[in-house]
């Protein structure tokens, strides 16, 4: 099947789609909101970066046969931007700042793709794995920057059709993520790397998902108590700053890691933090909604002259 070729042209076409369905019109209403802005992009693309970094360090002391190809899977999702179409659904469910969450959104997927591999470049020098970086670079510039624009660009003329086909849309390049993935578990079995780990591996990756992700939202409602946020305000910057995008992170790890037997286990981290990041947050998301909607009917006393 060449999947070396299909994953090359896979990649293509989901930045490509990314870029059809990033609905830049709607993000004016929420970009006067500077501080939350600035809150959501330090977190995605500094803070989450620095403290998958010390995670990184940690687990090398204190787990020292921890494979290095799970350790470079963590230190890739901390890079990751944020999901577009769950934060803001989230955001909307808990009654927060809605505009805010679209708009930061949509400007961390842009980010992403030029930000997330320089990221991973800064990274592994930091971890002391550095390597040629230029051609990387072209290859990741010409398959996704350029059809990333190219479908931004033709957004305008086809958002109708866009938008009225997006649940098509999804399922493929779900498809295309889907073979993507399979094809580095593939790569993965071939060169036998699941037979040197068990059910083990799985518990640690899992606690170091959880751990991630409650020190994060730790740091977001510590910075947003600081900042003074409104409630609306902090729900927005919560939900933006812990998820990360499984859909442009498949993509960009083939590119950025190659076909290597070891990729599956790079993977790892991102596919347990995806599904555990929803059921989390949608947790929270309703809490927040319930919450609101106390404080909305709890009655007010009224004083008589």
């Amino acid at each position: 099947m060449h999947p070396d070729l299909l994953n090359n042209a896979g990649v293509a076409l989901i930045l490509f789609l990314q870029g059809l369905a990033m609905a830049v019109e709607q993000m004016k209403t929420g970009a006067s909101n500077w501080r939350l802005h600035l809150i959501v992009q330090s977190f995605t693309f500094l803070l989450f970066p620095i403290v998958g970094l010390a995670f990184h360090e940690i687990t090398r002391i204190i787990w020292p046969s921890e494979p290095s190809a799970l350790r470079d899977g963590f230190l890739y999702l901390c890079v990751l931007p944020s999901t577009v179409s769950t934060s803001v659904v989230l955001t909307t469910l808990a009654r927060g700042n809605t505009p805010g969450a679209i708009f930061n959104a949509a400007l961390s997927n842009i980010l992403g793709v030029l930000f997330t591999p320089l990221l991973v470049r800064l990274l592994m020098q930091a971890s002391g794995q550095g390597s040629s970086f230029g051609p990387l670079l072209l290859k990741i510039t010409l398959l996704t920057l350029v059809p990333f624009a190219l479908g931004m660009g033709m957004r305008p003329f086809v958002r109708k059709w866009v938008d009225a086909n997006r649940p098509v849309l999804n399922i493929l390049s779900n498809g295309v993520i889907l073979f993507i993935v399979y094809t580095a578990f593939c790569d993965s079995v071939e060169g036998r790397i699941w037979e040197h780990y068990g059910i083990g591996l799985t518990i640690e990756v899992l606690a170091g998902v959880i751990a991630l992700f409650t020190t994060i939202s730790l740091f977001v409602w510590a910075i947003s108590n600081a900042a003074r946020l409104e409630r609306d305000d902090f729900v927005a910057a919560l939900f933006c700053s812990v998820k990360k995008t499984l859909a442009m992170g498949i993509p960009l790890a083939q590119l950025i890691f190659g076909a290597k037997a070891n990729l599956g286990l790079i993977l790892l981290p991102i596919m347990f933090y995806h599904p555990f990041q929803l059921f989390a947050c949608g947790l929270l998301a309703n809490s927040f909604a319930n919450t609101k909607e106390t404080n909305m009917e709890r009655p007010v006393a009224v004083c008589a002259e």
